[in-house]
Protein backbone atom coordinates (compact mmCIF):
# COMPACT_ATOMS: atom_id res chain seq x y z
CA UNK A 1 0.00 0.00 0.00
CA UNK A 2 1.57 3.18 -1.09
CA UNK A 3 1.79 5.79 1.99
CA UNK A 4 0.92 9.47 1.64
CA UNK A 5 4.40 11.00 0.01
CA UNK A 6 4.30 8.31 -2.36
CA UNK A 7 0.77 9.22 -3.23
CA UNK A 8 1.73 12.75 -3.93
CA UNK A 9 4.72 12.43 -5.73
CA UNK A 10 2.80 9.67 -7.94
CA UNK A 11 -0.34 12.55 -8.38
CA UNK A 12 2.32 15.29 -9.70
CA UNK A 13 3.53 12.03 -11.79
CA UNK A 14 -0.01 11.50 -13.43
CA UNK A 15 -0.48 15.46 -13.54
CA UNK A 16 2.46 15.81 -15.55
CA UNK A 17 1.73 13.07 -17.86
CA UNK A 18 -1.99 14.81 -18.05
CA UNK A 19 -0.46 18.19 -19.41
CA UNK A 20 -1.81 20.32 -16.08
CA UNK A 21 1.35 22.12 -16.12
CA UNK A 22 1.73 22.63 -20.00
CA UNK A 23 1.06 26.42 -19.69
CA UNK A 24 0.65 28.93 -23.46
CA UNK A 25 0.82 32.27 -22.37
CA UNK A 26 3.62 33.93 -19.32
CA UNK A 27 2.99 36.34 -16.52
CA UNK A 28 5.38 38.45 -14.80
CA UNK A 29 5.91 37.25 -11.00
CA UNK A 30 5.74 40.40 -7.83
CA UNK A 31 9.28 40.74 -8.07
CA UNK A 32 9.13 41.57 -4.35
CA UNK A 33 11.87 39.61 -1.91
CA UNK A 34 9.58 38.22 0.08
CA UNK A 35 12.44 37.62 2.72
CA UNK A 36 12.74 41.02 2.83
CA UNK A 37 9.16 41.65 3.84
CA UNK A 38 9.31 39.21 6.25
CA UNK A 39 12.38 40.74 8.01
CA UNK A 40 11.30 44.08 7.92
CA UNK A 41 7.30 43.73 9.04
CA UNK A 42 6.27 45.12 12.30
CA UNK A 43 3.72 42.58 12.30
CA UNK A 44 3.20 38.99 11.96
CA UNK A 45 4.01 38.25 8.42
CA UNK A 46 1.75 35.93 7.00
CA UNK A 47 1.94 33.54 3.60
CA UNK A 48 -1.83 32.67 3.64
CA UNK A 49 -3.05 29.62 1.43
CA UNK A 50 -6.01 29.69 -1.36
CA UNK A 51 -6.51 25.59 -0.24
CA UNK A 52 -10.43 24.66 -0.83
CA UNK A 53 -9.31 20.57 -0.36
CA UNK A 54 -6.10 18.71 1.46
CA UNK A 55 -5.51 14.97 2.18
CA UNK A 56 -5.94 15.35 5.79
CA UNK A 57 -9.37 17.12 5.75
CA UNK A 58 -10.71 16.53 2.62
CA UNK A 59 -13.18 19.28 1.61
CA UNK A 60 -12.03 22.79 3.69
CA UNK A 61 -14.37 25.20 1.88
CA UNK A 62 -16.92 24.87 -1.17
CA UNK A 63 -14.86 25.73 -4.10
CA UNK A 64 -15.85 29.43 -4.93
CA UNK A 65 -13.91 32.22 -6.68
CA UNK A 66 -10.40 32.28 -5.72
CA UNK A 67 -9.85 35.50 -6.82
CA UNK A 68 -12.34 37.33 -4.14
CA UNK A 69 -10.14 35.00 -1.31
CA UNK A 70 -7.42 36.23 -2.47
CA UNK A 71 -8.02 39.96 -2.39
CA UNK A 72 -9.56 39.85 1.15
CA UNK A 73 -6.58 37.86 2.37
CA UNK A 74 -4.61 40.54 0.67
CA UNK A 75 -6.83 43.47 1.92
CA UNK A 76 -6.63 41.50 5.58
CA UNK A 77 -2.36 41.91 5.31
CA UNK A 78 -1.45 39.10 4.16
CA UNK A 79 2.41 39.40 3.15
CA UNK A 80 2.18 36.78 -0.04
CA UNK A 81 -0.18 34.33 -1.41
CA UNK A 82 0.00 30.34 -1.41
CA UNK A 83 -1.94 29.12 -4.28
CA UNK A 84 -2.58 25.08 -4.60
CA UNK A 85 -1.30 24.15 -8.50
CA UNK A 86 -1.91 20.44 -7.61
CA UNK A 87 -5.57 18.91 -8.64
CA UNK A 88 -5.18 15.62 -6.87
CA UNK A 89 -6.55 15.73 -3.35
CA UNK A 90 -5.88 19.68 -3.69
CA UNK A 91 -8.54 20.85 -6.13
CA UNK A 92 -5.89 23.42 -7.17
CA UNK A 93 -4.52 23.94 -10.68
CA UNK A 94 -2.60 26.47 -12.47
CA UNK A 95 -5.17 27.97 -13.84
CA UNK A 96 -6.56 29.08 -10.81
CA UNK A 97 -3.45 30.49 -9.94
CA UNK A 98 -3.10 32.51 -12.81
CA UNK A 99 -6.76 34.01 -11.90
CA UNK A 100 -4.89 35.11 -8.59
CA UNK A 101 -1.81 36.66 -10.14
CA UNK A 102 -3.64 38.78 -12.39
CA UNK A 103 -5.06 40.70 -9.44
CA UNK A 104 -2.78 40.71 -7.02
CA UNK A 105 0.54 42.63 -6.63
CA UNK A 106 1.90 40.22 -3.64
CA UNK A 107 4.74 36.87 -3.51
CA UNK A 108 2.84 34.29 -4.82
CA UNK A 109 4.04 30.66 -4.01
CA UNK A 110 2.73 28.05 -6.52
CA UNK A 111 2.12 25.40 -3.62
CA UNK A 112 2.63 21.79 -5.00
CA UNK A 113 4.41 18.55 -5.00
CA UNK A 114 7.45 19.66 -7.05
CA UNK A 115 9.12 17.05 -8.58
CA UNK A 116 10.31 17.94 -12.63
CA UNK A 117 11.69 20.69 -13.88
CA UNK A 118 8.08 21.32 -16.31
CA UNK A 119 6.43 21.96 -13.19
CA UNK A 120 9.25 25.23 -12.39
CA UNK A 121 8.71 25.87 -15.63
CA UNK A 122 5.05 26.23 -15.29
CA UNK A 123 6.19 28.45 -11.89
CA UNK A 124 7.75 31.17 -13.96
CA UNK A 125 4.91 31.11 -16.58
CA UNK A 126 2.12 31.49 -14.21
CA UNK A 127 4.08 34.30 -12.46
CA UNK A 128 5.43 32.46 -9.09
CA UNK A 129 7.79 34.13 -7.28
CA UNK A 130 8.47 31.27 -4.98
CA UNK A 131 7.96 27.23 -6.01
CA UNK A 132 7.52 24.37 -2.95
CA UNK A 133 10.11 21.28 -2.53
CA UNK A 134 9.59 18.62 0.30
CA UNK A 135 13.05 17.98 1.93
CA UNK A 136 11.88 14.70 2.81
CA UNK A 137 11.16 13.28 -0.90
CA UNK A 138 14.70 13.82 -1.44
CA UNK A 139 16.07 12.53 1.52
CA UNK A 140 14.09 9.46 0.83
CA UNK A 141 15.35 9.12 -2.81
CA UNK A 142 11.80 9.37 -3.96
CA UNK A 143 12.57 12.57 -6.27
CA UNK A 144 16.43 12.76 -7.76
CA UNK A 145 18.57 15.95 -7.33
CA UNK A 146 17.09 18.39 -4.83
CA UNK A 147 20.21 21.06 -5.85
CA UNK A 148 19.30 20.73 -9.49
CA UNK A 149 15.81 21.89 -9.09
CA UNK A 150 16.95 24.82 -6.77
CA UNK A 151 19.80 25.78 -9.42
CA UNK A 152 17.03 25.61 -12.50
CA UNK A 153 14.51 27.62 -10.20
CA UNK A 154 16.97 30.03 -10.10
CA UNK A 155 18.05 30.49 -13.10
CA UNK A 156 14.08 30.61 -14.38
CA UNK A 157 14.12 33.69 -11.93
CA UNK A 158 11.68 31.51 -9.20
CA UNK A 159 12.71 31.09 -6.07
CA UNK A 160 12.65 28.16 -3.74
CA UNK A 161 10.86 27.42 -0.33
CA UNK A 162 12.21 24.21 0.87
CA UNK A 163 10.10 22.10 3.51
CA UNK A 164 11.50 20.38 6.70
CA UNK A 165 9.36 18.04 8.92
CA UNK A 166 12.47 16.70 11.22
CA UNK A 167 15.97 18.53 12.65
CA UNK A 168 17.42 16.25 9.92
CA UNK A 169 15.40 17.12 7.06
CA UNK A 170 15.94 20.72 7.89
CA UNK A 171 19.55 20.35 8.69
CA UNK A 172 19.71 19.47 5.42
CA UNK A 173 17.45 22.12 3.77
CA UNK A 174 19.50 24.75 5.48
CA UNK A 175 22.48 23.37 3.14
CA UNK A 176 20.59 24.03 -0.08
CA UNK A 177 20.38 27.49 -1.90
CA UNK A 178 16.58 27.41 -0.83
CA UNK A 179 15.99 31.19 -0.27
CA UNK A 180 13.06 30.04 2.52
CA UNK A 181 13.47 27.30 4.67
CA UNK A 182 9.66 26.17 5.89
CA UNK A 183 9.18 23.87 8.85
CA UNK A 184 6.21 21.88 8.41
CA UNK A 185 4.41 21.12 11.63
CA UNK A 186 2.23 18.28 9.81
CA UNK A 187 4.05 15.04 9.63
CA UNK A 188 3.36 13.90 6.15
CA UNK A 189 3.33 10.44 6.94
CA UNK A 190 0.54 10.33 9.45
CA UNK A 191 -0.77 13.83 9.00
CA UNK A 192 -0.83 14.39 12.82
CA UNK A 193 0.33 18.33 13.58
CA UNK A 194 2.54 19.45 16.15
CA UNK A 195 3.08 22.77 16.93
CA UNK A 196 5.97 21.77 19.04
CA UNK A 197 8.03 20.67 15.78
CA UNK A 198 9.15 24.04 15.18
CA UNK A 199 10.25 24.64 18.85
CA UNK A 200 11.93 21.45 18.76
CA UNK A 201 14.02 22.05 15.46
CA UNK A 202 14.74 25.64 15.95
CA UNK A 203 16.06 25.08 19.81
CA UNK A 204 18.90 23.37 18.07
CA UNK A 205 19.38 25.64 15.27
CA UNK A 206 21.70 28.63 14.65
CA UNK A 207 20.69 29.12 10.92
CA UNK A 208 20.54 32.74 9.29
CA UNK A 209 18.48 31.34 6.80
CA UNK A 210 14.66 33.16 6.58
CA UNK A 211 12.17 30.19 8.51
CA UNK A 212 8.68 29.63 7.97
CA UNK A 213 6.25 27.74 9.92
CA UNK A 214 3.79 26.15 8.41
CA UNK A 215 0.39 23.81 9.46
CA UNK A 216 -1.89 23.60 12.00
CA UNK A 217 -1.41 27.41 13.12
CA UNK A 218 -4.83 28.53 14.28
CA UNK A 219 -4.67 31.37 16.52
CA UNK A 220 -2.85 34.85 17.10
CA UNK A 221 -1.56 32.64 20.50
CA UNK A 222 -0.26 30.12 18.37
CA UNK A 223 1.64 32.73 16.01
CA UNK A 224 3.18 34.52 19.04
CA UNK A 225 4.65 30.88 20.53
CA UNK A 226 5.81 30.43 17.27
CA UNK A 227 7.14 34.03 17.19
CA UNK A 228 8.76 33.22 20.35
CA UNK A 229 10.63 30.01 18.83
CA UNK A 230 11.98 31.68 16.22
CA UNK A 231 10.05 31.50 13.52
CA UNK A 232 10.04 34.79 11.22
CA UNK A 233 6.98 33.93 9.28
CA UNK A 234 3.59 31.82 9.11
CA UNK A 235 2.10 29.77 6.19
CA UNK A 236 -1.56 29.63 7.28
CA UNK A 237 -4.43 27.73 4.93
CA UNK A 238 -6.94 25.78 6.85
CA UNK A 239 -7.71 28.13 9.57
CA UNK A 240 -8.85 31.14 7.56
CA UNK A 241 -10.20 29.06 4.64
CA UNK A 242 -12.77 28.02 6.85
CA UNK A 243 -13.42 31.25 8.21
CA UNK A 244 -16.85 33.04 6.78
CA UNK A 245 -15.11 36.39 7.14
CA UNK A 246 -11.52 35.98 5.62
CA UNK A 247 -10.02 40.03 6.32
CA UNK A 248 -10.86 40.00 9.28
CA UNK A 249 -9.54 36.58 9.98
CA UNK A 250 -6.25 37.52 8.26
CA UNK A 251 -5.99 41.25 10.00
CA UNK A 252 -6.11 39.62 13.11
CA UNK A 253 -3.79 37.30 12.69
CA UNK A 254 -1.50 40.17 11.55
CA UNK A 255 -2.03 41.78 14.34
CA UNK A 256 -0.77 38.36 16.51
CA UNK A 257 2.95 40.51 17.01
Amino acid sequence: MENILEKLVNNSKKAIDEGVYDISESYSNSGINLEEVISNSQHAPLITEVKFSSPALGNIRKISDPVEIAVQMVNGGASALSVLTQPFLFDGSPELFIKVRKVVQVPMLMKDITIDKIQIDAAKKIGADYFLLIQSLFDKKMVPEMDELIEYGHKQGVKVIVEAHTSEEFENACETNADIVGINNRNLDTLKIDLNTTKDILEKSNTTKTIISESGIESQEDIRFLHKCGAKGYLIGTAIMKNDNIEQTVRGLVNSI
